[in-house]
């Protein structure tokens, strides 16, 4: 059986490996087909297409939007995105330039807190799109922390002494930009939104009415029984499904490309599925 993975992220976010490389990844893995998801941008996906044509291995142009939710990590997925200039990649830019302003207040709150780190030094741990996690990165090499989960707790996290908060695009500016660049918006990993079942359907509902076409049923931290329940509550509601391990290399080592934490499993038929609806709204895949 072939199988797939629909949630990666490369350098171009906050991953550790680049674009094309991340194709190549998920080639050797053997992987039937890979999607490239990085948070809030669409950098990268050309190198990413082009390394998965060289490859062997179907490449799908994504990115991941963080949306606003009371208190909840709300993310869509945009699947089969533009991979070149579009109203996304605008809209994107604009966040983008919040994100710089952000990772310069986060320094400025760490500098209080006794740990000086300059901005030019965390954008050469990055090579691209500057993230927490390449602000960790040089937080560890001070040995203030040994890990990038310690980094988080103490310093990054949402309750961390130098968390400052994210701009982000509202549920209908984000799937509305995504369904009028002809993308497959998909709710990802539904499990960190601490939801009751009741409460998801109705969180679900709403934005299917915003234009969701799909949840991401199948994820590294999901449960079996969980999973179960997501994949009975999309064919309820008529919502596809996807899946993916959130790969993002040394930032998250314990969730590999294609497998998750070893047992996750997304059969090529869940990306059929998606690429049948999708012809059945006149788009292409």
């Amino acid at each position: 059986m072939a199988f797939v993975d629909l949630h990666t992220h490369s350098t171009a976010s906050d991953g550790s490996n680049p674009p094309g490389v991340v194709a190549r990844l998920a080639a050797r893995a053997g992987l039937a087909a890979v999607a490239l998801t990085d948070h809030d941008t669409v950098d990268g996906l050309e190198e990413f297409l082009a390394a998965g044509r060289e490859a062997g291995v179907e490449a799908i142009p994504g990115c991941e939007l963080s949306v606003e939710g009371e208190g909840a990590g709300i993310h869509i997925l945009g699947l089969w995105v533009p991979a070149g200039p579009s109203l996304l990649s605008s809209a994107l830019a604009e966040l983008r330039e919040h994100r710089h302003t952000r990772n310069r207040k986060i320094l400025e709150q760490l500098a209080r807190a006794g740990i000086r780190i300059d901005y030019e030094e965390v954008q050469a741990k990055a090579g691209g799109a500057v993230g927490r996690p390449h602000i960790a990165e040089a937080i560890i090499d001070r040995g203030v922390c040994r890990s990038f989960s310690e980094c988080f707790d103490k310093y990054l996290g949402s309750r961390g002494l130098a968390y400052v908060p994210k701009k982000t695009l509202t549920a209908a500016e984000a799937l509305g930009l995504l369904r009028r660049v002809g993308a497959t918006p998909v709710l990802a990993h539904p499990i960190y939104m601490g939801l009751s079942m009741l409460s998801l359907e109705k969180r679900l509902r709403a934005f299917m009415d915003l234009g969701l076409e799909a949840i991401e049923a199948y994820y590294a931290d999901h449960a079996p029984s969980q999973t179960a329940a997501y994949l009975e509550l999309a064919g309820r509601l008529n919502l596809g499904v996807s899946g993916g391990s959130d790969f993002h290399g040394a930032p998250k080592p314990e969730s590999a490309i294609g497998a998750g934490r070893g047992d996750l499993r997304v059969p090529y038929a869940v990306l059929g599925e998606l690429k049948a609806r999708r012809r059945a709204l006149g788009l292409t895949a």
